[in-house]
């Protein structure tokens, strides 16, 4: 019996040694490249509102309602319990230096509106730094400090990652510098609310507050990303993690050393995914691609072939599988190029050509509508046309039909809400009452049909279906 004890806990050490042998060895990493990592702090003047108190602000480009689970992570440990302080205010994230005359990486929104940055080496050496530019869409800010021969990183090639793979973070949660944390990559090519230019790569490394614009190495040592967000409930690390690719990152940095500023691609379109229902009513064998909800007028879009409701399958030959694929091709893109998309149109592919345009500053905004109504009790919706009034304010010249009432039936069903407009029921553009009226008479029973609605100055795709 003991002879058996004794044999089992040697196959059990044997076990362990093999396992621990397959885990990775980060040391000489951390050594290497620990030096090339620097905290940032910074200090901004107050700006009190007319009541006096100095107010929050949500990060750049995150909607309200996410606030509380997508988080930017810096500390500002002098501020108040909330993290706002009436004086003067700190902040505390990371960064690296990417090449040995200065020059260092981090967030924008880490040394947003920041009144003095300084750097802190490793070797405990605090220099000011100078921003030389920064990109709220993509989040990355190009700092630069009077230095000579400093450790730099070296710059990695993201989209050689693989799912899987084990990273490596190095930076200063909570103000703890030079403090290490590993995991794998979870996921690549994730479009975050507010990261509409960035395919995220997403990873369960532990990040917290003062992370934010650290460095992510893969295994080689090399950079692939910079850690930028994370989904929490509670403010800290909950094992989801978000980076911004490298590639992506040095684009950035590119063109603020050539032109001082950085400009995005754009299509002029608004995009959505399609659903398996959708899918069935555009005659697609399966999900995929990016709808076309909207085209902006004076776009790129509107000057090309791009029609309403065409599903974009491939952007210059890349694939797109989702809706999220395609804004940060859009994006990378150089400014007057000639893109090629396939769409899917009807059923049947087509190639479209356009030019890719610059992304406007500022969103367009779009008002909502009000109306007299009708009752169209066969999908269960009371509507009303678009007056000429209602139609300036929303940009809809072709007109449409306004959702006063929705009672139990398909519409109900499909997800259309009271205030929506009706712009389009499968092909059919819906211009007046008349126009709906005949859409829907013509509706057939058991077969999913696409509507497309505007919902407060956003356009969508739903899929409807009359079971009987």
């Amino acid at each position: 019996m003991l002879r058996i004890v004794s044999l089992c806990m040697f196959l059990g050490v044997l076990v362990s040694q093999n396992v621990l042998a397959q885990l990775p060895d980060f040391t000489e990493m951390v050594k290497t490249n620990g030096v090339a990592v620097v905290n940032i702090s910074t200090t901004q003047k107050a700006k009190p509102s007319p009541d006096g108190a100095a107010k929050p602000q949500l990060p750049e480009g995150m909607p309200p309602e996410m606030e509380e689970l997508f988080k930017h992570f810096y500390n500002n440990p002098e501020g108040n319990g909330d993290g706002y302080d009436s004086g003067d205010t700190q902040s505390l994230g990371s960064g690296f230096i990417i090449s040995p005359d200065g020059y260092v990486l981090t967030n924008h929104h880490v040394v947003k509106d920041a009144d003095e940055i300084v750097v802190k080496f490793s070797d405990r050496r605090e220099l000011v730094a100078k921003l030389i530019g920064s990109d709220p869409r993509t989040d990355v800010a190009l700092l630069k400090v009077t230095a000579t021969q400093l450790p730099a990183v070296a710059i990695g090639e993201p989209e050689k990652l693989q799912v899987g793979e084990w990273v490596l973070a190095i930076g200063s949660p909570f103000g703890f510098e030079q403090s290490v944390t590993a995991g794998i990559v979870s996921a690549k090519g994730r479009s975050l609310p507010g990261g509409n230019y960035v395919p995220f790569i997403q990873t369960d490394v532990a990040i917290n507050p003062g992370n934010s614009g650290g460095p992510l190495f893969n295994m080689d040592g090399k950079v692939i990303g910079i850690n930028s967000q994370i989904y929490s409930r509670t403010g800290g690390f909950m094992g989801l993690s978000f980076a911004i690719p490298i590639d992506v990152v040095m684009n950035v940095v590119d063109q603020i050393k050539t032109k001082g500023k950085v400009s995005h691609g754009w299509l002029g379109v608004q995009i959505q995914d399609v659903t398996r229902e959708l899918a069935e009513s555009f005659g697609m064998k399966k999900p995929q691609g990016a709808l076309v909800s909207k085209v902006m007028p004076g776009s790129p879009a509107e000057k090309s072939d791009l029609q309403l409701g065409d599903v974009i399958v491939e952007f210059n030959g890349q694939a797109i599988d989702n809706s999220g694929d395609l804004p940060p091709l859009v994006g990378m893109s150089a400014i007057d190029s000639t893109a090629t998309l396939k769409i899917i149109r009807q059923g049947e592919t087509k190639s479209v050509s356009f030019k890719i345009g610059l992304l406007p500053d500022q969103p367009e905004k779009l008002a909502e509508a009000k109306a007299e109504t009708k009752l169209m009790n066969k999908i269960g919706v009371t509507v009303s046309a678009l007056t000429d009034e209602q139609k300036e304010a929303l940009q809809m010249p072709a007109g449409g039909v306004v959702v006063e009432e929705v009672g139990k039936g398909a519409a109900k069903d499909a997800g259309i809400q009271r205030g929506d407009v009706i712009l389009r029921i499968q092909n059919t553009v819906i211009r007046t009452l008349d126009d709906f009226e005949h859409a829907v008479k013509n509706l057939s029973v058991g077969k999913s049909v696409a509507v497309l609605i505007q919902r407060r100055g956003s356009p969508a795709f739903l899929a409807l279906k009359i079971d009987k």
